[in-house]
């Protein structure tokens, strides 16, 4: 995958490529996170367990499996549902470790 590489130094290396001088010509701007963004990305979470191969640096993770039945009887019981905080349930049902983020309305 490479080396890390900061956003900032990104967006400034772009303007600078494209013939501008970053935060006179183009200013770059700092939002912060949006609703469900993250911040950092996990490839596998303590809940899928991992499992060591030969390779020092490579692991496999042990991912529970839902029967196609189970899964068909999951939609059938979201689609039935009108109001957010059932469908949340439900999911959190089906996904334990399912964390929303709710937006106050």
């Amino acid at each position: 995958m490479g080396a890390p590489v900061k956003i900032v130094d990104l967006a400034k290396d772009l303007i600078t490529l494209s013939g501008y001088i970053p935060d006179i010509d183009i200013p770059i701007k700092f939002t912060g996170l949006r609703p469900g963004e993250k911040l950092y990305e996990e490839l596998l979470s303590a809940e899928d367990g991992k499992n060591a191969t030969s390779h020092k640096k490579i692991f496999t993770a042990s991912l529970k499996t839902i029967p196609k039945e189970q899964i068909d009887s999951y939609i059938k019981e979201l689609l039935s549902l009108k109001h957010a905080e059932e469908i949340i349930t439900t999911l959190q049902k089906i996904v334990p470790t399912y964390n929303p983020n709710r937006i106050e309305e």
